[in-house]
């Protein structure tokens, strides 16, 4: 209730998470509600719900205000607002309600830069970002619990802690994570409104006629599956989803691509490509698992088996991250090289492609 924060939606959600958990977009939820007494004399409005929200503290309640989380008789209202008799005041956020107990857990962490609001993390594939679903242990969460123990916003257990974004688990790169309130706040509102500079690094079966282009297409939970997404083609359901590409090396039978994200939902590469028929190499959920282009000789199929042994996830990075730094307000940027996997796997690739084009100049 009290304890509840910002956080959207990225677009490679962590395995096992709920239809229910979409943030961006999704509407917004209601956390907190009181409605003021026939008696109640001018107060400030961080001052009154002070009181009325247990473990809630002043700079949470002020956050909040800033963001345009807290209504006032339906509208967004400043910390500074006057409370009067019978106003009805709500706290809501872009996604619902959830209380996991957290374990602080002494997990390594890759940290390319921190300072004294923030800090980036170069998450390796296979860690989830926040406990759910038969992951209640060994997340990212539990480590930025226990590395940023002694920081305010870090000792409540909150399994959102810091958290505006996340990743899949099996996709490996950068997130940002905040270190108080007020980084929080101003750094979920730039995801929120699509500010966020995003880019990501995917091998995906097939070739493409031109060099970039833009997929859109409305992403859903599928009706028939619901650990998957869905792409709903006229419209009709789903949330509007946006995905640029660009041509970055061409291998004939897969081709690497850079995908620039202008909205954040879930599996929104994966399932934007899947759907135009180009599937993320090994990518179990949405087809790529299996071979889709090659040839039929079993020296090909060995090579493709060889190729999904070094790289046993789907082939995605989350490769940069631009941002407005929510105090000094400059621009930043921060970028990660491909992990040891997709390297290999490329390596792979780039032997077969040039012993098949010395094979047919002979």
């Amino acid at each position: 209730m009290a304890d509840e924060r910002y956080i959207t939606e990225d677009p490679e959600l962590d395995d096992g998470q709920t239809a229910d958990e979409d943030g961006e977009g999704a509407g917004l939820y209601e956390h907190f509600a009181v409605v003021a007494d026939k008696g109640q004399a001018p107060l400030r409005l961080d001052k009154f719900l002070t009181v009325r929200m247990e473990k809630c503290s002043r700079n949470r309640i002020q956050a909040a205000a800033d963001c345009g989380s807290i209504l006032v008789n339906g509208k967004a209202a400043k910390s500074s607002y006057k409370v009067k008799p019978l106003d009805r005041i709500q706290i809501v956020m872009p996604y619902p309600r959830r209380e996991v107990e957290i374990i602080p857990e002494d997990i390594p962490l890759e940290i390319p830069y921190e300072d004294d609001d923030l800090l980036i993390v170069n998450k390796p594939a296979g860690l989830v970002v926040h406990p759910g679903h038969g992951n209640y242990s060994c997340t990212l969460v539990n480590a930025l619990t226990y590395h940023l123990r002694n920081l305010p916003l870090f000792q409540e257990g909150d399994m959102r802690a810091g958290l505006v974004h996340r990743i899949d688990k099996n996709t490996s790169g950068l997130l940002v994570v905040a270190k108080n309130e007020q980084s929080h706040a101003r750094l979920a509102k730039q995801f929120f409104d699509h500010t966020i500079g995003r880019r990501y690094v995917a091998l995906v079966w097939g070739n493409f006629e031109e060099d970039e282009g833009t997929i859109t297409g409305n992403i859903g939970r599928s009706p028939r599956d619901r650990q998957k997404m869905f792409v709903f083609e006229d419209g009709s359901d789903g949330k509007h989803a946006v995905t640029h590409w660009r041509v970055l090396k061409r291998y004939g039978y897969v081709t690497l691509v850079e995908c620039r994200l202008e909205t954040g939902r879930t599996h929104q590469i994966r399932v934007h490509m899947s759907w135009q028929g180009h599937p993320l190499f090994n990518d179990e959920r949405y087809g790529g698992d299996r071979i889709l282009k090659g040839t039929t000789f079993s020296k090909y199929k060995q090579f493709i088996e060889n190729c999904f042994a070094v790289m046993p996830r789907h082939a995605l990075h989350a490769q940069s991250l631009g941002f407005v730094h929510p105090m000094t307000h400059e621009a930043v940027y921060f970028e990660s090289e491909l992990p040891d996997d997709f390297r290999a796997l490329l390596e792979k690739w780039d032997t077969y492609a040039a012993a098949s084009k010395e094979s047919n100049n002979g």
